[in-house]
């Protein structure tokens, strides 16, 4: 059976072109002696906005593992998959994030959740103080979500064969967050549908916007961290789930005021995660076409153009993990009167530069689209700036990311 290691951290990158300057980040964590798996992922809506396949994710991991000579495990994430979208994901991935949002809510069948709540009559004895009103409550919100996971478990199963793939099962992208006693009754559920789920993503409380940080209570996020943690615990003990098993860290990326939360619990329990970070690559590339200047500069300026004429139809998919202020987004008169400087200060997660604007910086998150549209003219962009993109990307992956989380002491 493949097992993923304690630590690990989703990689995205839209345009397929980063992959060797986000996996030296790891290898400059690997020289400290914190070895942190890469998971390249991308999802079926990011294919279908860029016009690519599951393949080029596959072909691009083995691309750079042999560029860097890497010699650890890596996976490729079919991310955000529903039974209607992984059959094309399936030759090229061994790590699958079944996500079965859409079904919470729904209520699976009255016989089932009758069943259901007759053989889970145990969970009343768990130390989390579940009550039988609040099993068959949950029962009735999230068993159809785990029913479905457990289909497309199955399905991937058949063709891949049990074993041969991670499994993660997402219910993130949902309005309410699942609290520490629905999570133990959701394993529970995944355990008796057979799926050995090695990651979970539940919906933590408060805001996870794209490609900014947290919004929310600091001090409620750790308790429930914290407790989510001893429920991960208790269902490998009591359900038989996979010992691997851990938390999955949906942040949409640079949540780092949660980092110092997150590296404390895990090493007062010893426990791994898996952290994805995937969007900041793209914005990454666009604040090095700004630095590199020139045509470069001009192209950054063009495309913040024509995603601020188009912001309702890029923010449209991303509705719920997004705030911006449209009054505090400048005008494209003024960002093309911008600097490289000036254009890097205001889209670079440093919120101690008085020019960071979180508002500019979640739009171009959801613009990649945008770029997509330039094709040939974007890649040749980045290919001719290769140096200095690819040093941002390395840069803001490990110095941002894998060391305040993994390796700072």
């Amino acid at each position: 059976m493949i097992n993923l290691e304690r630590f690990s951290i989703g990689i995205g990158d839209r345009f397929g072109r980063e992959g060797p300057a986000q996996l030296a980040a790891f290898l400059k964590a690997k020289a400290t002696g914190v070895v942190i798996t890469p998971v390249w992922n991308k999802s079926n809506r990011e294919h279908t906005i860029v016009g690519t396949h599951p393949d080029s994710v596959r072909a691009e991991a083995d691309a750079a593992v042999r560029t860097l000579n890497w010699t650890g495990s890596y996976r490729v994430d079919a991310d955000h998959i529903g039974l209607k979208t992984v059959d094309r994901f399936i030759g090229a991935s061994d790590f699958f994030t079944i996500d079965v949002a859409d079904f919470i809510g729904q209520p699976a069948s009255a016989d089932a959740v009758r069943d259901f709540v007759s053989r889970q009559r145990r969970l009343l004895a768990c130390p989390f103080g579940l009550t039988e009103s609040t099993l068959e409550r949950t029962a009735q919100k999230y068993l159809l979500a785990v029913q479905q996971a457990g289909q497309v478990y199955r399905h991937i199963a058949q063709a891949k064969g049990a074993g041969t793939f991670i499994a993660e099962v997402s219910m993130d992208e949902t309005d309410t967050p699942q609290t520490p006693v629905e999570l133990v009754v959701i394993l529970a559920a995944l355990a008796g549908e057979g799926v050995p789920v090695q990651t979970i993503a539940p919906k933590f409380s408060g805001r996870f916007n794209k490609g900014v940080d947290y919004v929310g209570d600091l001090a409620k996020f750790e308790r429930e961290f914290a407790d989510d943690l001893a429920v991960v615990d208790y269902a490998v003990r009591e359900f038989g789930l996979p010992a691997t098993l851990k938390l999955s860290v949906h942040s949409g990326s640079d949540k780092f005021s949660l980092y110092p939360i997150i590296r404390r619990q895990l090493r007062r329990t010893g426990a791994g995660v898996h952290l994805k970070t995937a969007g900041t690559t793209w914005l990454e590339e666009v604040a090095g076409l700004a630095t590199a200047g020139g045509d470069a500069l001009r192209l950054a300026q063009a495309m913040y153009a024509d995603m601020h004429a188009h912001i309702d139809e890029l923010s449209q998919p991303y509705a719920t993990v997004i705030d911006i202020d449209r009054s505090r987004l400048p005008t494209p008169a003024e960002v093309a009167g911008w600097s490289g400087t000036e254009f890097v200060a205001a889209l670079r997660h440093d919120q101690r530069n008085p020019r960071f604007n979180p508002h500019l910086r979640q739009l171009v998150h959801v613009g990649f689209k945008i770029a997509a549209k330039h094709g040939a003219e974007y890649l040749h962009a980045l290919e001719t700036h290769r140096h200095v993109v690819a040093e941002l990307v390395t840069d803001n992956l490990y110095r941002n990311h894998i060391e305040p989380l993994l390796v700072a002491s």
